[in-house]
């Protein structure tokens, strides 16, 4: 479920760019009638509108998602925060700018944060911040912890490099499908093979203790 809700942006994202590529007039007039106010010289093409509408209904979605969770007094983990504040400087970037180049750099940058911050906790704080977040569910032995933390770092760092190639060689079009299904799949696919990796670690709960 917590997987569908942090998807919940990306999903809208890709559904108002694909019917705004669809209808760009209908798009462009969309744009320039209520985002006029926040658009460097108040209007923007048909070809630049549906990232322009996506972009800013995806910063809405997830100004939604903080403001459910605080108002059901509910934690907002440090990964939303960081998507609401990097989608908002680089969203409104595109906005303002009507330069899509700004929110295709969104997702790298924000793996990049994802695996600086579990870095950086590793070597200075001495925390390993995967272990914190799986080791109800697994027990690992401490080495073994180290290199899943380290798996993910690396992951986190391929998928933003991923991002750009796939955004500044590909279409637009693409690079949104891509965005929603190349990287989910891609996140499933990492999940799995780690989760076959480290299957041998996990004991049968009915299994007697030594």
């Amino acid at each position: 479920m917590k997987f569908l809700f942090d998807l919940f942006p990306i999903f809208l994202f890709f559904v108002i760019f694909t019917l705004g590529d669809g209808n760009r007039e209908a798009a462009q007039s969309l744009v320039n009638q209520y985002l006029s106010d926040f658009i460097s010289g108040g209007a923007v093409t048909a070809m630049q509108a549906p990232v322009i509408l996506a972009t800013a209904v995806a910063i809405v979605a997830t100004v939604v998602q903080v403001g459910y969770l605080l108002a059901r007094r509910k934690k907002v983990d440090a990964m939303l925060w960081a998507s609401l504040l990097i989608i908002s400087v680089f969203g409104g970037l595109t906005i303002y700018f009507h330069n899509d180049s700004f929110i295709k750099w969104k997702p790298t940058i924000l793996y990049w944060v994802f695996a600086g911050a579990i870095l950086i906790s590793q070597l200075l704080l001495k925390k390993n911040l995967i272990r914190t977040m799986m080791e109800k569910q697994i027990a690992l032995p401490d080495p073994i912890w180290l290199r899943v933390n380290f798996a993910w770092i690396v992951f986190f760092i391929l998928m933003g490099c991923v991002n750009l190639y796939v955004a500044f060689n590909f279409p637009t079009a693409t690079w949104v499908k891509f965005k929603l299904f190349g990287f989910t799949g891609l996140m499933f696919a990492f999940v799995i093979g780690q989760s076959i990796l480290l299957s041998k670690y996990i004991k049968d709960p009915d299994e007697p203790k030594a």
